[in-house]
Formats: C-alpha cells, structure tokens, sequence
C-alpha cells in the first residue's frame, strides 16, 4: 500500500502533495508485465493521476489522465484515481524496447512520443465531467503534467514524477510530487520555491535513502515551514466488476451481441486489472431478449 500527505506552508502560499507509490507501481508492473521502460512511463502516469486525484473534494469523484495520439511505440496510456489516491492503469503496449537515452536512462520520453496530446478528466458525478487537455510538452510525463497545470489551470505547478526499475524489472521505487503556487503568492515566495528544487535529488533517490515524505517535503520546500493536512494509504485498485461487464454488454448493438452469442463462451478481460468475466451464449441471449 502507498502513502500520500498533502502539506500546506506556514504563509499559506504553497500547496504540496507527495507520495509513495511504489507498491502500486509494483502492481501495476506484476499485472501488465511491463517492460523496464514502460514500466518507468506507466509508473510516472499513474503516480501523477493518484496525486492529482488525492486533491479532488467529492468522495464519489474520479480523475483519468489519458495520453493519447501519441507518436511513440508506448500507445494509449490511460490512469485513473479516486480521491484518495487509489488507482489503475491500462497500457496498450506494455512490452517496448528501445536504446537508453543520451544521460543513459530509461527513455520515456522515446517511449511516450511527443506528438501526442494529454487529456485530463475530472468526473464529480454530476454527468458534466470537467475535460482539459494540452499537446504533450516532452512526454516525460512531469514536465507535461506542469505544462497542463499552467495552460489549463493557470496554476503554477512543479511536478516531479520518477520510478526506479530494478535489473530483473521489479520496482525498486517509486513517487513523485506536486507544487502549487496558491493565489496572492508573490514574487518572493516563487523565488524561494526555486530555491529549494534547483539542487534536490530526484524523487526515487531520496525514497531509496530511507527518506520518508514529510523529510522529502522538507527539503524540497526548504525555504519554508510547513504542515501536514492529510494523509492517505492509496493502492492499485479496479473497480471493475460481474455487474459492470454485464452493463457494457448491455449497452452494445444488437447485431454485435448476437454474434457473441453464437461463441461457446464469451471472455471479457478488464483492460485495468486483467481480471476475466466468462458468459454464456444462453446469458448473452438473455440481454438480447432485454433489447427487444
């Protein structure tokens, strides 16, 4: 399980949130069986979406980061959160190989493309959900989550996303923050924020030392005191189910559904948790015979 706190400075100028997302990095990872690079581009995507899905207000809401048209050998990415964090991710290609980048990391970026554009989904239940979106910035994930921030939002944002892959493609680590520049913030608060993440270690080195949130919040927003308002214990978690699977063949044609129908059995996989729902022809009918 993973740790998330959302943190506030003393002078009220400066939102900050963090987490610890390796365990739901390393689920995603044993469910997707992903490859390093995709592991490290999945992980940043669905790390981002449990930060910004901790920051919703409604219980019932839900955030869905998806990256899509993209021009990299990743395909469709799509992350989605509830507000306290908990999350899940499809990947549509979870095996890409490509060349370490020039600093002789993992190559996200390649990975990603940068042709591609970045929606944000704010779903609080009441039919009108919020849609954002930007042209990817560099499809690091981190710069493109700022970049959404700024344009969309008008809100000031640091975001740094990281994932640490162990040799045999286990998650030796992983998490990221957000820094948001709250409204009345001066010019002085911004160069004090500047201040504090020119020099700082990347996320996954500081949580491999031992270091825990708080410690990292601390040296990332050195210039300032701050304080811890929440704290949640977010996982990997589908809300998929029988019924839900059941809904969507429902909602299908009917021409479609008497095709199904003429299978032995019908599987249904859920892209999120590789869960499968088996039916038979006989309850494909059934939904049928409802359509009528």
């Amino acid at each position: 399980m993973g740790r998330l706190i959302r943190c506030i400075t003393s002078d009220s100028m400066v939102m900050a949130h963090a987490i610890d997302s390796t365990d739901i990095v390393s689920k995603m990872e044993q469910i997707h069986k992903t490859s390093a690079v995709m592991t490290a581009a999945g992980g940043r995507l669905i790390t981002a979406a449990s930060l910004m899905g901790s920051d919703l207000k409604d219980a019932d809401a839900s955030l869905t980061l998806r990256i899509a048209m993209n021009d990299g050998p990743s395909g469709t990415l799509i992350a989605v959160s509830d507000s306290d964090g908990n999350s899940r991710i499809y990947v549509e290609n979870p095996v890409v190989e490509i060349p370490l980048n020039s600093a002789g990391k993992l190559d996200v970026s390649g990975a990603i493309g940068r042709g591609g554009v970045l929606y944000v989904i704010k779903d609080f239940g009441s039919g009108q959900p919020y849609n954002g979106l930007i042209n990817l910035e560099s499809g690091e994930i981190a710069e493109d989550i700022a970049a959404y921030f700024a344009k969309s939002e008008q809100i000031p944002t640091v975001c740094a996303l990281g994932v640490l892959v162990n040799p045999d493609l286990t998650v030796k680590a992983a998490g990221g923050y957000i820094l948001q520049l709250l409204p009345g913030a001066a010019d002085e608060c911004i160069s004090k924020v500047e201040d504090g993440i020119k020099s700082i270690e990347p996320m996954t080195d500081m949580l491999s030392q031992g270091l825990t949130l708080e410690d990292i919040i601390k040296r990332v927003l050195k210039n300032f005191e701050t304080e811890v308002l929440e704290e949640t214990r977010p996982q990997y978690k589908c809300n998929c189910s029988r019924q839900r699977v059941l809904n969507a063949l429902m909602s299908m044609g009917r021409e479609d559904l008497e095709e199904l129908a003429n299978d032995e059995n019908v599987n249904v996989k859920c892209h999120f948790c590789d869960k499968e729902y088996d039916f038979s022809p006989a309850e494909i009918r059934k939904i049928i015979s409802r359509k009528m």
